[in-house]
């Protein structure tokens, strides 16, 4: 049985931070940040807005696309390194706010790359019979665990949350084709939060030398992010016996336009037909691929028949990516 994706939803902060904004509060200009990155702008929170605040508007687009209620969810899945609580889960209180009262309920952390681990284990629950509705969300509030001293990270990342309802494909051709998860602790790291943990709670010497915040050793990681994003979409075209031209969309997650340029040249893809929210979203993590993918389907780029392949990178290391026959 394959799985499709009957609705997409979204949802984005109503504050927006330009770089302008930025050259007032770090050591940085509106060229530096443009020329390395893409980025031009991303929203931010509310004071009073959690991860799951976002997650539950975004999910309620979704449902509302697949023509569905929330009593009707057999399983809610939230990706997110940003969750309201230690516990409970961000996606038991997305199940409280939806009225989703029969689901199950869980949080799963893959950093960037969690929204395609989400989809991955919602296709198998999907796929086995085990359940017939399954929502999946990315949401973020990142904003919370920067340094906005630091130059290189802060002007990175952004907050939003993307959605996806997950039901048996009608006609057993659309929905997901095949899903790749990887992940190498070796270089964990290159890109982490060194505190907030049960290895180094966030005490009083954590929160001065702000050890709960985003810390990334950014050559590095884009080096590697560009070669394993390489190496899954071949993963993706030789486990389904494609080749580069059979892809009709590339959805990226959104960390930075040269990676995206990079992965669209490896499938000799014109950028008209790769999925870019960076320059407006920044990297919501594991909200960046649903943010899009809900762009490009509300907008009718994309559209049915369409082979669209998503992929994600982050920390952890994780890496992973999605064939999808939409």
């Amino acid at each position: 049985m394959r799985t499709s994706i009957a609705g997409t939803g979204s949802y984005l902060p109503d504050r927006v931070l330009t770089n302008a904004d930025l050259e007032k509060m770090v050591d940085t200009t509106d060229e530096w940040i443009l020329s390395r990155t893409g980025i031009s702008e991303r929203r931010i929170a509310a004071p009073e807005q959690a991860t799951s605040d976002l997650a539950i508007e975004a999910g309620r687009m979704a449902l509302e696309m697949a023509g569905l209620e929330g009593g009707e969810i057999d399983l809610i899945i939230v990706a997110t390194l940003t969750p309201d609580y230690l516990f409970p889960s961000t996606a038991g209180l997305v199940q409280r706010a939806l009225g989703a009262h029969r689901a199950a309920a869980f949080d799963l952390e893959a950093a960037c790359t969690g929204f395609i681990y989400a989809l991955a284990i919602g296709d198998l629950f999907v796929s086995s019979g085990k359940y017939s509705r399954v929502l999946v969300i990315g949401a973020e509030v990142l904003s919370r665990f920067l340094d906005w001293e630091d130059r290189n990270t802060c002007v990175l990342f952004g907050d939003g949350a993307g959605a996806a309802v997950l039901v048996p494909s009608e006609d057993g051709i659309r929905g997901i084709v095949s899903t790749h998860l990887h992940n190498d602790g070796r270089m964990a790291e290159l890109l982490h939060a060194p505190a907030g943990g049960s290895r180094r709670p966030t005490d009083a010497e954590a929160l001065a030398q702000k050890l709960y915040t985003v810390k990334m050793q950014g050559n590095e990681v884009f080096k590697i992010a560009v070669t394993k994003l390489s190496d899954v979409v071949d993963e993706i075209l030789d486990a389904n016996g494609l080749k580069e031209e059979d892809v009709d969309f590339l959805v990226p997650h959104q960390a930075n336009l040269r990676i995206i340029k990079a992965t669209a040249r490896k499938l000799r893809l014109p950028m008209d037909k790769v999925i870019v929210t960076v320059d407006r979203h920044g990297n919501t993590s594991a909200a960046s691929v649903p943010l899009a993918l809900d762009e490009a389907v509300r907008s009718n780029r994309i559209r049915s028949g369409d082979t669209v392949l998503l992929e994600a990178f982050g920390g952890g290391l994780t890496w992973g990516g999605a064939l999808v026959n939409w």
